[in-house]
């Protein structure tokens, strides 16, 4: 105990004045007596002065604005192979008192997994990818370091007729994904990729790899929505899969304000989130501009209805032509294809790709972008619409994405869960902005753009609380500081995110990490203690 108290205090004083050298050698050092010595596992670990350090920094940065020079960065960055350096990891954390960030995929749009104004170590955890599919039994187990891209594949390998209900983003990492409450086309058929969960491995704060029996159904509870890092370290997941047709039908209809777009959008929210449960219809609208003659040039809102239906066209086609005549859908617009290439269709892949193309991970490549988020309870009047297409062409290029609810979200109750956003919910709306230029001023300039437009849907949009989605993150709702009142902190964006599930969250952490061992900026705090 004196020789760790000593250790303790040399890494203490010792972190900015070349401190680095000495956490990799006690980190190694830890990690070795914690592992069987074949694992090798020194060969994990990246220090600063790694040379291959900056590109396995990089590489799933998933959000140029935390790819600068002025970016705080890890001061090593753990590589696990298996899942017992996963263990070694949390338990050396621990040990050396020092902050641990768990990546996945890197789409966090706040950047919390891998960015902290703290000193910090990163475990990293692509290398644990492997993905076991049952088709017997509608199952599979995914670590979390797969992507949906890659889960997709291995499923579309074994079956044509089974597919996943996660998001349409290929490199989006599992890990997040899941345990954020992540969803994706399927949603008002199946649910969210969360309600999939089945059984789930975690390493728990002492180490241990726990898994649905042994951690207990409060714990699992949280597993389904409640988001990562809070809890523990995810290593993977049992999922569901779910039968889908040997022929899906996909379309793309485009409408401008010149052509009836405020009449197509009001429409849209009536019969989007009630029409068959198997058609979702995602609404994107966007600022563009249009060419006139003699550099008469104006700017208008584009509506664009992008859809996937688990069927064929020609029920699709009857289906909205009596409940959605206003559209003109035909045949002609339609196009037909089995689930795996209404994956790629989706994924803004070109007609003809290969599926293997899910398989490209697409590293170190990211744009500078921004997201926020809303829940829509009651449909916007066509005279709100047009106030709203007026405040859109004036900020600028930011957009919005409207997700229907209804179906199957209706049918789960708001606690049965973590993910609270059930009934109720007409639509999601997620705001979103990218631009190329780097630089203070140009994200000051996008991100002023984006709040703009979010405060401006303030009477719109649900209240008392006003609600968000956990995974389009949003740092502007609130943070905490791990200090004395992060659980009043907490409450903040934790009311927004879970509503009223955000207090069983806290109990949920207060038994299983009391001490806050897993923290980050919009973490689960845990109860405030009791004097």
């Amino acid at each position: 105990m004196l020789l760790l108290l000593l250790l303790l205090s040399l890494f203490s004083s010792s972190y900015g004045y070349g401190g680095s050298d000495f956490l990799y050698n006690s980190f190694v050092s830890c990690l070795q007596h914690s592992t069987h010595p074949s694992d090798q596992i020194s060969a994990t670990v990246f220090a600063r002065t790694n040379a291959s350090y900056p590109f396995v920094l990089r590489a799933y940065i998933r959000n140029a604005r935390f790819n600068t020079s002025s970016t705080p960065k890890p001061l090593l960055i753990l590589t696990p192979f298996r899942e017992t350096h996963v263990q070694a990891a949390v338990i050396c954390s621990r040990h050396l008192r020092v902050q641990l960030k768990v990546r996945a995929g890197g789409h966090d749009y706040e950047g919390i997994s891998y960015v902290s104004d703290v000193p910090f170590v990163l475990l990293d955890l692509f290398n644990l990818r492997s993905i076991a599919v049952d088709v017997e039994d509608q199952s599979a187990w995914v670590q979390a370091g797969a992507t949906l891209g890659e889960v997709y594949y291995r499923i579309w390998e074994k079956s044509k007729v089974h597919g996943f209900p996660g998001g349409v983003c290929p490199t989006v990492g599992v890990g997040g994904h899941i345990s954020g409450g992540g969803y994706g086309n399927m949603l008002r058929k199946y649910g969210l990729a969360s309600d999939q969960l089945l059984d789930v491995h975690l390493v728990d704060v002492n180490g241990r790899v726990l898994n649905r029996e042994s951690m207990g159904e409060d714990l699992f509870w949280a597993m389904q929505g409640g988001g990562g890092g809070s809890f523990g370290v995810i290593l993977s997941y049992k999922l569901r899969l779910v039968p889908v047709p040997a022929t899906v039908t996909v379309f793309r209809l485009e409408r401008t304000l010149e052509r009836n777009a405020t009449d197509i959008v009001h429409k849209w929210q009536h019969v989007a989130p009630t029409v068959a449960h198997k058609l979702f219809m995602r609404m994107l609208l966007q600022p563009v501009v249009r060419r006139g003659g003699n550099n008469n040039d104006t700017t208008t809102i584009r509506a664009s209805i992008v859809t996937l239906f688990l069927g064929r066209s020609e029920e699709l086609v009857q289906l909205l032509r009596k409940d959605f005549p206003e559209l003109g859908l035909t045949k002609e617009h339609c196009l037909e294809m089995g689930w795996i290439q209404s994956v790629l269709w989706w994924g803004n892949f070109g007609n003809g790709t290969a599926p293997e193309v899910l398989l490209d991970r697409n590293l170190d490549s990211a744009n500078f972008l921004r997201r926020k988020s809303d829940y829509v309870e009651r449909p916007i009047s066509k005279k709100g619409l047009e106030r709203l297409w007026k405040k859109m062409i004036e900020i600028g290029v930011t957009g919005m994405a409207w997700n229907p609810y209804g179906g199957k979200m209706s049918e789960i109750g708001s606690s049965a869960t973590a993910f609270p956003h059930r009934s109720g919910n007409l639509f999601k709306i997620q705001y979103s902005v990218n631009w190329e230029e780097s630089g203070e001023e140009a994200d000051k300039k996008f991100d002023t753009q984006i709040r703009e437009l979010h405060g401006f849907m303030t009477p719109l949009v649900s209240r008392n609380p006003r609600r968000a989605f956990l995974n389009y993150r949003d740092l502007d709702i609130g943070v905490n500081d791990n200090g004395e009142t992060r659980y009043e902190q907490g409450k903040v964006y934790g009311a927004k995110y879970f509503h009223g599930n955000f207090e069983r969250l806290a109990k949920v952490k207060s038994a299983v990490d009391p001490r806050n061992f897993f923290w980050n900026e919009q973490s689960i705090p845990p109860l405030p203690y009791k004097v």
